[in-house]
């Protein structure tokens, strides 16, 4: 406010310089161009009406003028001080850990508009991951909490000499095995989203790529009774730089997420497309789909369209996490598109064609 006024102070005083001593000289020589005698008393009158007439406009419009700059400055910097207030609460709480808090828009200017509607959106991201960390703690805790309180009924039945340890193998060996797998899923979930995947990229044969795809998954879907088809592109070499291990790995996660959610009887499809320097690999199905709320959360860690799928069955919920990090640790895009519940699915893996790991 006070840089505001002495603006004005500075402008007013220029105004006042230039009133006093340019206006009367020039309004002067235009008198001394009327026949009006030089030393007559309607001369001398006329110029000092003419300066009191300046003075008194002058003075007036310079007090109207500070008494409005004033008002001006002083609602300004109330809207201000309003604004940057709640900018330092909203930070305040943020910084404290309350994610739900929201920085109201008190309309203080376009620049601070937009930095309360970003700081909204940044509080509606940290809560949002807040609620994924939440939800994947107590994910985690379901999916040690099985395997755990199996081995331990085993292991008090052997105590008990209800189960000899021959009887309890299998099952005491396949839980081991499922905490094992978890781990390893969870250490690679982590590793790809943090850039830390190693690859081995070289040129893969497409071709030969979809058939040992079709060769490995085929006997899985005949025992399902799912149709399985492949297509790809027409004879001729056809190549992508990718490592061929974890491109591999993202088909099987990929097919085996749409053998889960297929019917019997239902149709599951890979398909190769030529996009000229990328590569597209769709597998779709005709099965369960997704909502467009169930779509937004696939991709992470631990989530399952259906809360009430058996877990055993349903896999750990961290394949379609690992494949889009290893889709993009090769440059590339891993996404998902439904019509809606019961209406199919489609996972589409876009690679350049001379993908270089990230």
């Amino acid at each position: 406010m006070r840089g505001q006024l002495l603006v004005l102070g500075a402008g007013g005083l220029s105004i006042a310089v230039l009133t006093v001593l340019v206006a009367p000289a020039i309004f002067h020589r235009h008198l001394l161009e009327t026949d009006l005698p030089l030393d007559g008393p309607d001369l001398v009158h006329i110029e000092w009406a003419h300066r009191d007439a300046l003075l008194i406009a002058l003075g007036v419009g310079l007090v109207v003028s500070l008494l409005a700059a004033a008002a001006v400055s002083w609602s300004l910097s109330r809207r201000l001080r309003r604004t940057l207030a709640a900018l330092s609460g909203g930070i305040e709480a943020l910084s404290r850990g309350r994610y739900t808090a929201r920085v109201p828009v008190l309309g203080a200017g376009a620049e601070l508009d937009a930095l309360s509607h970003t700081l909204n959106e940044m509080a509606a991201r940290l809560d949002a991951v807040e609620e994924t960390r939440q939800r994947l703690l107590a994910d985690l805790a379901h999916e040690l909490r099985t395997p755990i309180a199996t081995l331990a009924a085993h292991h008090e039945a052997m105590a008990d000499g209800v189960l000899s340890p021959e009887e309890a193998a299998d099952v005491l060996a396949a839980q081991t095995g499922r905490l094992s797998r978890l781990a390893e899923d969870l250490g690679e979930v982590s590793r790809a989203e943090e850039g830390r995947v190693r690859l081995a990229p070289r040129e893969v044969d497409v071709h030969a790529l979809l058939a040992g795809v079709e060769e490995k998954w085929r006997e899985r879907c005949t025992a399902s009774d799912i149709a399985l088809r492949v297509e790809g592109p027409a004879a001729g070499r056809w190549e992508v730089t990718a490592d061929l291990d974890r491109l591999a790995q993202i088909l099987d996660n990929l097919l085996g997420n749409a053998l889960r959610h297929t019917p019997r009887g239902g149709t599951v499809q890979l398909t190769a497309t030529d996009a000229g320097d990328r590569l597209l690999l769709a597998v779709a199905d005709d099965g369960e789909g997704f909502s467009a709320q169930e779509g937004a959360h696939l991709f992470e860690r631990f989530y399952r369209a259906d809360a009430a799928r058996s877990r055993e069955g349903s896999g750990s919920g961290i394949g379609l996490t690992i494949s889009r990090a290893l889709a993009e640790a090769h440059g590339g895009e891993l996404d998902a598109a439904s019509d809606g519940p019961g209406r199919g699915a489609t996972f589409t893996l876009c690679l350049p064609r001379g993908a270089a790991s990230r």
